[in-house]
């Protein structure tokens, strides 16, 4: 990896139930970016996600977080990269018998030493870093909106304080001011805490606001990479499909 590289995948290849779901993939990541990951339905995003984050089995080809390699880390060194990666799973996964700021408190018991105080005092300033307010903190995530449990998740992945923050589908499920909310959340969030974020997304108003560079899955590869006018440039059918087609066009115009 180069110095001012936080992720590199190389040649990485996942099969999953017999279809090989990830076929030959290589892209780079550099500190400080805002990376959108977009893909049709189905098309491994979320797999790749995970196969990046060690949940799921990679078939072959490389992963390095942070300078590490996964499947060679110490488990020093695996802890290392979970402390340092924060992940937003897709429609929040919060556990639902837990307060929202007890959900929030969960990485840290699993990663850190301290009181029951540390933990609550931090949990409370992340759940207002996302903008909830401390009445809030004692709710249960079926008490909530959608767009509260997209905060709730984001202030669980910034619980230890992550140099890479990684999104599954951060405005999913949301009408479009609650998800313009997020979208500014996610980039005052990378501004004032230095972040470099990974995100997957199909929100075209989230590739185009939010993202420096946008990268394209299809058939299990990096078919374009580069900003949204980029996009447009690429003579491929799927891109022309996605990015100029109706939904397309108004995101470019709004």
């Amino acid at each position: 990896m180069e110095a001012d590289e936080v992720i590199a995948v190389s040649d990485l290849h996942v099969r999953l139930g017999g279809r090989e779901v990830v076929n030959g993939l290589s892209f780079r990541v550099r500190r400080g970016e805002i990376v959108g990951l977009v893909g049709a339905s189905g098309s491994g995003k979320t797999v790749l996600l995970r196969t990046m984050l060690g949940l799921l089995p990679k078939t072959s080809g490389v992963v390095e977080i942070m300078g590490v390699r996964l499947e060679r880390a110490t488990p020093a060194q695996s802890r290392r990269v979970g402390e340092r990666c924060g992940m937003m799973f897709q429609q929040g996964a919060l556990f639902s018998s837990l307060t929202l700021r007890e959900n929030v408190e969960f990485p840290m018991r699993e990663y850190l030493g301290g009181s029951d105080a540390m933990y609550a005092d931090v949990a409370l300033a992340k759940l207002a870093m996302v903008g909830l307010s401390l009445s809030d903190a004692d709710k249960l995530p079926s008490e909530i909106s959608g767009g509260m449990t997209k905060r709730v998740a984001i202030a669980r992945a910034l619980a230890l304080d992550p140099d890479i923050l990684f999104l599954d589908e951060p405005t999913s499920g949301l009408d479009p001011i609650a998800a313009g909310e997020i979208d500014r959340l996610i980039r005052t969030l990378q501004r004032v805490l230095n972040l470099t974020v990974f995100m997957v997304t199909h929100d075209l108003n989230s590739l185009k606001s939010v993202c420096t560079r946008i990268l394209a899955l299809y058939d299990g590869r990096i078919i374009a990479q580069g900003a949204m006018r980029d996009m447009l440039a690429f003579d491929h059918p799927w891109l022309r499909a996605y990015f100029q087609g109706e939904r397309g066009r108004a995101a470019q115009l709004s």
